[in-house]
């Protein structure tokens, strides 16, 4: 039998609650097969009465017996079961330590938020999280919900909740771009939406998704990538305020989006569009201006409003002249000034 442990550099075994002593102590009992402790001794060039310590505590752990006799033997347990069960036996207290955390955090959560007054900041990259906290969000608000609707989306644009959101009274205003109608919104939703009393407004592009809710909390995107869904959530009074001043930033440059209602179901060949006077616009003249002011295109127009493309290029055209325009953008500008939006 070799004398020599096979290992290279360094402990071959790093066996836990054993020091390198201990373990030393322990291979050459291995090595021996059988020996007394001043053996022991002379091995690894220990005092006798610290091997002897050491032999006991290896014992205690099943990796070592002691033969009983005038001068006391020890072997080694045979490393096949007596490892394999420490090692076991390891596996076994770290799968109960790991079932105590979710117990721990809950109690390490419950004493942050009772001990400390520093506001709460957290990422969240999980879709379904994401998705979660906007519903979240929308139970919790109590006097004013305000939102970035932009893609990518996580969950469906329209959902139940906003009708009972608006239900109970809180204020809601929502700035659309013009990608939303591409992804996410119809036209007839929004048109729902604003007769339950949502205030909404339309702008060409938005730097972020973003919900606020009654200044107190806000959710914010990290990424506009839709395969990297990841967000912010944080109740820091600094930061929210922040959001709630962009949100009003950008509410301020966006145009009011004043809803109108297609007339669906209608064969094209009935529809009827006399010029109205520049004073008394429909509302699908003011919502063909509205689109055209933030860069709509027009097969994105007319689908949105169930007409054709070229009707809807008609429409635009004799809008246009009634207002005086020679572009989109001085038609928006004329609208404006003149109340249309």
């Amino acid at each position: 039998m070799s004398d020599q442990w096979p290992a290279a550099n360094g402990s071959p075994l790093d066996l836990p609650g054993v020091d390198s002593l201990g373990e030393s102590i322990y291979l050459a009992v291995l090595l021996e097969g059988r020996a007394p402790a001043a053996a022991i001794a002379a091995r690894t060039q220990a005092d006798e009465a610290t091997v002897l310590a050491r032999l006991e505590e290896l014992r205690t752990a099943g990796l070592v017996t002691r033969l009983e006799s005038a001068d006391p033997a020890y072997s080694a347990v045979d490393p096949r079961f007596a490892i394999r069960a420490l090692a076991e036996h390891l596996t076994e207290r770290g799968q109960r330590l790991r079932e105590t955390i979710p117990m721990l955090a809950e109690h390490f959560d419950a004493a942050s938020e009772s001990t400390s007054d520093e506001p709460q900041s957290h990422f969240v990259t999980d879709p379904d999280a994401v998705a979660g906290w906007y519903a979240r969000l929308q139970h919790q608000a109590k006097f004013e919900f305000l939102a970035f609707d932009r893609p990518p989306y996580v969950a469906a644009s329209f959902d139940p909740f906003e009708s009972a959101v608006l239900a109970r009274g809180v204020e809601w205003r929502a700035i659309y771009t013009v990608s939303s109608f591409d992804e996410g919104a119809t036209w007839e939703e929004v048109g729902e939406l604003a007769a339950q009393g949502e205030q909404s407004r339309i702008t060409d592009d938005l730097p972020l998704k973003l919900v606020v809710v009654d200044a107190s909390i806000a959710l914010a995107s990290l990424s506009l990538d839709p395969g990297g869904i990841s967000a912010l959530v944080t109740s820091a009074p600094p930061l929210v305020a922040a959001l709630r001043s962009l949100f009003e930033h950008e509410w301020t440059r966006a145009v009011p989006l004043a809803v109108a209602a297609p007339l669906r179901g209608l064969p094209q060949t009935s529809r009827r569009y006399p010029s109205p006077p520049a004073d008394a616009p429909s509302a699908e003249d003011v919502s063909i201006v509205t689109f055209m002011a933030v860069g709509m295109k027009d097969d994105a127009i007319a689908r949105q409003l169930g007409i054709s493309p070229r009707t809807l290029r008609r429409r635009s055209q004799e809008l246009m002249a009634a207002l005086g325009a020679s572009n989109r953008f001085q038609a928006g500008v004329e609208a404006n000034r003149r109340g249309w939006i």
